[in-house]
C-alpha cells in the first residue's frame, strides 16, 4: 500500500506577541483526506497556529514553513491562502445577520462580471451548496431567522463555495446543541468521503473521539504528541494526561463538609414574554429556588428558555410582560434594574463573554471592577483609584491562577478560560449571594474547566448559593446538587442529582413534549 499523501506540514512554527510567546518550534503534519484534531488547554496555541496557516497572521510575523501541498507557501493575507483551497471558520462566525444565506454564501466571492452581481446565479448556486451541507432553507431567508446550527452549516457552505480542499473549524459545536453537534460532526464525515480534509479544534474530547482519525496535542505553545486512531485507541484520560502534562482522574472536584442551608432565593410563577414577539411565551410560570451552600442546575435543550429565564431575574435585562414573585430570605424582592439586582445580592454571568461580559479592549484591570466601580472609588469625588483597581485584579489573578503578562494586558488577547477566570472575578467583586451561572465552561478546556470548578466549589463552602445553567449533562450532574430540567420555557421536572442522569433528563423533556 502506498504511503498517505501529505497534504499539509509546518514546520518549526515560531510566533510572538511582543515578550509572549505563543508558539515556539511547533510541528504539524496532515495527511490528504483525514480529519485531524487539534487538542490542548486554553492558551496553548491551537488557535494561533491556525491563525499562522490560514494567513490572518501573514508571512513575517512568525517564523519557520508553511508547506502546502508540496510547495512552500508564504500567505500575506486571508485571500492567498484561500485561492489555494484553505479555508478558516473561526469560532466567532462571520455571517451578516441582515443579509440573506445566499448573499453570504458569497461575501467576497461574488457571482457575476465586473461590478455586476448575476442574483439568479447567486440564489441557484447557493441552493447547491446549501443541498450538500443539508441545509434545507430558502436561500433567500436572513441569516438572523435561523438558529446557531443552521448558521454554521452556512459556514460550511460558504467554504464549499470557495473549492475549499482544507478546511479548519474552531470549536465549531461550541455554541450548539447536542442533536445539532452531531448532525455536523456526521457532515465533516461525509466531506471526507468527498476527499475535503479538515482540522478541528474542540475541547469537547467525546466528538474528538467520534470524528478524528489523528489528534496532535499542543501544550504552552509546543506540539507534544500525535496520536492515531488506528495505533492507540483514542481515550479521554489519554488525551488528558497529554493536554494538561498529567492525569486527570476525577474532572469535577469533591466538595468537602458540605452544609446546605434555608432557602435563600426563590422565583415563583414567574412568567415572560418575548420583547419583540407579542404574545410568544419565552418562560411560563417557573417555580425554582436554591438553599444556601447549594449549587442548583437548569438542564435543557437550546431554545427551552433557561437563558432568557436568567436574564429576566437579573434586574429585567430581558423580556417584556414580566409578572411573577422573586424572593430572598423569604422576602419580596423588585428587581426593575440591573442595578437594583446586583445591590441586593444577585449577580449573572453571561454565557456571551465576549459580547456581553467583557470590555475586550480594556485591560484584566479595569474589567475586574466593572460590577462595582463605587468600591474601587473615591465616595466623596467619585474618582476611580486605578491603584485599586490594579490590586483588586492582582488578588483574582493568583486566586484563580490566570494566565496573563500583567493585570494592564487587554482582556481580549486572553484565551477563552482566562476571559472566563476574569469575569468571574469581575462578579464575585460584586460580593453576590446568588450567582447565576450561564454555560460557566462554554469553550473552554478541561484544565480550566476544573479550575473554575473548584472557585464554584468555594463559593459554596462560603455559603454562597450557586444556580448552574449547562448544556453538558455531564458537568450538571458531576457539580449540582438539585437539577431542574426546562423545557418550552416550562419546569418539567426537579430531581436531586443522586437520583438524576442524562437518561432521566432526556426522558423529561421528551415526555413534556408529547403533552
Amino acid at each position: 500500500m502506498a504511503d498517505p499523501k501529505i497534504l499539509l506540514e509546518m514546520k518549526d512554527i515560531k510566533k510572538t506577541f511582543g515578550p509572549v510567546v505563543a508558539l515556539h518550534d511547533v510541528n504539524l503534519q496532515i495527511v490528504e483526506g483525514e480529519i485531524h484534531a487539534l487538542c490542548g488547554e486554553n492558551g496553548a496555541g491551537k488557535s494561533t497556529l491556525m491563525n499562522v496557516l490560514s494567513g490572518v497572521y501573514p508571512f513575517g510575523s512568525y517564523s519557520g514553513d508553511i508547506v502546502y501541498n508540496g510547495e512552500l507557501c508564504q500567505f500575506a493575507g486571508i485571500k492567498d491562502s484561500e485561492k489555494r483551497g484553505i479555508v478558516i471558520i473561526h469560532q466567532e462566525l462571520a455571517l451578516i445577520p441582515f443579509l440573506s444565506i445566499g448573499e453570504n454564501l458569497f461575501l467576497g466571492n461574488e457571482r457575476g462580471v465586473k461590478a455586476r452581481i448575476d442574483w439568479d446565479k447567486t440564489y441557484a448556486d447557493a441552493a447547491k451548496f446549501m443541498k450538500q451541507v443539508g441545509l434545507d432553507e430558502n436561500p433567500h431567508t436572513l441569516v438572523k431567522d435561523i438558529g446557531v446550527g443552521k448558521q454554521q452549516l452556512v459556514e460550511i457552505a460558504k467554504a464549499l463555495a470557495k473549492s475549499v480542499r482544507l478546511l479548519i473549524l474552531d470549536e465549531p459545536t461550541a455554541s450548539l446543541n447536542e442533536r445539532d453537534s452531531k448532525n455536523l460532526l456526521d457532515l465533516l464525515l461525509s466531506l471526507k468521503k468527498e476527499g475535503v480534509t479538515s482540522i478541528i479544534i474542540s475541547h469537547k474530547l467525546e466528538e474528538i473521539a467520534y470524528v478524528a482519525d489523528r489528534i496532535t496535542v499542543i501544550r504552552d505553545g509546543a506540539s507534544i504528541q500525535t496520536m492515531d486512531k488506528k495505533e492507540t485507541p483514542f481515550s479521554q484520560p489519554l488525551i488528558i494526561k497529554a493536554m494538561v502534562g498529567r492525569e486527570l482522574t476525577n474532572r469535577f472536584p469533591k466538595r468537602e463538609n458540605q452544609t446546605i442551608g434555608e432557602v435563600e432565593f426563590a422565583v415563583k410563577n414567574w412568567t415572560v414574554y418575548h420583547p419583540l414577539y407579542e404574545g410568544r411565551k419565552v418562560c411560563d410560570n417557573v417555580n425554582i429556588n436554591v438553599r444556601r451552600g447549594e449549587i442548583v442546575g437548569i438542564s435543557g435543550l437550546m431554545g427551552a428558555g433557561r437563558t432568557e429565564l436568567a436574564m429576566s431575574i437579573f434586574g429585567k435585562s430581558y423580556g417584556a410582560n414580566i409578572s411573577g414573585e422573586l424572593y430572598r430570605h423569604g422576602k419580596a424582592l423588585k428587581l426593575n434594574t440591573i442595578k437594583e439586582a446586583i445591590d441586593n445580592g444577585i449577580a449573572y454571568v453571561t454565557e456571551d463573554r465576549k459580547g456581553n461580559g467583557l470590555v475586550l479592549g480594556d485591560a484584566i484591570s479595569r474589567n475586574a471592577t466593572l460590577a462595582r466601580m463605587d468600591k474601587v472609588s473615591s465616595r466623596r469625588f467619585k474618582v476611580i483609584d486605578h491603584d485599586q483597581e490594579v490590586k483588586v485584579a492582582d488578588s483574582y489573578r493568583q486566586q484563580f491562577s490566570t494566565k496573563c503578562a500583567s493585570v494592564r494586558q487587554n482582556v481580549g488577547n486572553l484565551s477563552g478560560g482566562n476571559q472566563q477566570k476574569v469575569l468571574l472575578g469581575k462578579w464575585l467583586f460584586a460580593d453576590p449571594e446568588v450567582l447565576i451561572l450561564d454555560e460557566p465552561t462554554r469553550g473552554i478546556d478541561v484544565g480550566a474547566k476544573y479550575d473554575i470548578y473548584v472557585i464554584i466549589n468555594q463559593l459554596v463552602a462560603d455559603g454562597k448559593c450557586v444556580i448552574m445553567i449547562s448544556s453538558e449533562m455531564p458537568e450538571l450532574l458531576g457539580m449540582c446538587d438539585r437539577i431542574y430540567v426546562m423545557n418550552e420555557g416550562k419546569i418539567v421536572a426537579e430531581m436531586p442529582v443522586q437520583e438524576a442522569s442524562q437518561e432521566k433528563i432526556m426522558a423529561a423533556i421528551l415526555q413534556s413534549d408529547k403533552k
